[in-house]
């Protein structure tokens, strides 16, 4: 199934869809993410339906704004990071129903953004092209403009960009190819 597909029948509420995407294919990466961040053993079914519950929230609103810039996957794992950060700090402090302050959520941003550099720096590593992979790091992990990176390499902006489109289509071969892995 496609993004599109998958996220479109977890909107329509498709059981057979649901079922598939959170208990089984996203299941390994679920099981990584519950085992980092909590130190006591939690229980799956339950964090993973409040997970479901979250992104249904407002008619699947989250879900609805996924933009499909990067996979399905790759774009769960960040969400599901920064809900079970907070669910864990949240149980952290029995009796607490206060919301997050701002500086507890930059935290859990910051903790996500993180994790989330960190992923992409070791799929850059995992790229067979290693020009693909300094391409992409500059321009999405140290934030240069496109213009400036193209100087650096004494090539054009236009060619930059084939270059760039050419290393997300194989950043993302070595993603889906990650996440088949680690299933295994």
């Amino acid at each position: 199934m496609t993004d599109k597909e998958i996220i479109q029948g977890l909107i329509d509420r498709d059981n057979k869809v649901t079922e598939e995407f959170f208990f089984v294919k996203s299941r390994p990466l679920f099981l990584d993410i519950i085992r980092r961040v909590f130190s006591d053993e939690v229980d799956y079914d339950e964090f993973v339906n409040e997970l479901y519950l979250y992104l249904m929230e407002n008619d699947a609103v989250k879900l609805r704004r996924f933009e499909y810039r990067c996979s399905i996957y790759q774009w769960l794992k960040v969400v599901a990071i920064r809900f079970f950060i907070k669910k864990r700090d949240h149980l952290a402090e029995p009796g607490n129903q206060e919301p997050l302050t701002e500086a507890s959520a930059t935290l859990v941003a910051d903790n996500a953004d993180t994790l989330a550099k960190g992923d992409l720096l070791r799929l850059f590593s995992l790229m067979p092209n290693n020009r693909y992979g300094h391409v992409l790091k500059k321009l999405m992990v140290d934030g240069w403009e496109q213009e400036q990176l193209a100087i650096e390499m004494n090539i054009t902006v236009d060619n930059l960009y084939n270059i760039k489109r050419r290393a997300m289509a194989q950043l993302t071969r070595v993603a889906l190819n990650d996440i088949r892995e680690y299933g295994k």
